[in-house]
């Protein structure tokens, strides 16, 4: 399977919600031909991958387990993977911490699995990315939805979330899976607070230091609304357009979003900002 060549242009990733419950969208895409229509709108608003989700993991989120999750995840997979393909068409990155989605997906055509708990729910998880030979997104978490808020306690965010990182790359290496198909995602949200988001923000340098790529999911999240004082998850794109230009001055690879358009375009003038050495399509 073939990987991704970082450090060209910012890649945008589209979310694709297909649950009854996400935070900003649930239940508008949970049928296969409105996820297909949706996979089609973020392809054309210029999205190099598209991240399919089957189970919110939004704090106080109630988990449904690997059957519902299939459920819910392979019409929409199959119905968009035959509608999508060619080396022009967006990968497709599945959103699962569960081992049995993952191989499912993988079988059915999927190319990254986005796994926010970093391998550590499900110890199938890892042994099958690594046969697989898939992009992998390890992303720091603590807990579960229920959970992670009660554990939203650092002596400093940056290099406990940075050690935790480093950790759970060791733990995916050891059961074989290939430096070159890891990201890392510092987790935005889960088990941290609005001021640890930010000083986390602050702190991307320090995990690009290390090495691996960064995807970052700040798409309409609830620290965002507490900054700017809003509470409607979609009214907060001018908050996230923020934040993925400082991401990409910190040299973020990958912004998880879901208004893909205007992040596309913000990230193209970000791009010719902070990546001065890459060519400029005019």
């Amino acid at each position: 399977m073939s990987l991704p060549a970082w450090g060209v242009r910012t890649q945008v990733m589209g979310v694709l919600n297909l649950t009854p419950d996400s935070f900003s969208d649930g239940g508008c895409f949970s049928a296969a031909p409105a996820a297909l229509r949706q996979a089609l709108k973020l392809q054309a608003q210029g999205a190099d991958l598209l991240d399919l989700g089957a189970q919110s993991t939004r704090p106080g989120a109630v988990e449904v387990g690997a059957e519902v999750e299939l459920q819910r995840l392979m019409p929409s997979l199959t119905l968009i993977r035959q509608a999508m393909a060619g080396p022009d068409a967006p990968r497709l990155s599945i959103d699962t911490f569960h081992a049995a989605v993952a191989e499912a997906a993988l079988e059915a055509g999927a190319d990254w699995i986005n796994d926010v708990s970093g391998g550590r729910r499900d110890p199938a998880m890892l042994p099958l990315v690594a046969a697989a030979g898939c992009s992998y997104v390890l992303m720091h978490s603590r807990g579960d939805s229920r959970s992670m808020e009660a554990l939203a306690t650092y002596d400093a965010v940056v290099p406990v979330v940075r050690e935790e990182l480093l950790r759970a790359t060791e733990r995916a290496l050891a059961a074989g899976v290939q430096a070159d198909q890891i990201l890392w995602d510092p987790g935005l949200g889960f088990a941290k607070t609005t001021l640890q988001n930010l000083e986390l923000l602050r702190g991307l340098p320090q995990l690009k230091a290390e090495g691996f790529p960064l995807l970052l999911g700040a798409s309409r999240k609830r620290f965002i609304g507490e900054v700017l004082q809003e509470p409607r998850p979609r009214a907060r794109l001018w908050g996230t357009a923020a934040v993925c230009v400082a991401a990409i001055a910190a040299g973020v690879d990958v912004l998880r979003v879901h208004d893909v358009g205007p992040i596309v375009q913000t990230a193209r003038m970000a791009d010719a900002l902070y990546r001065p050495d890459q060519p400029l399509a005019v």
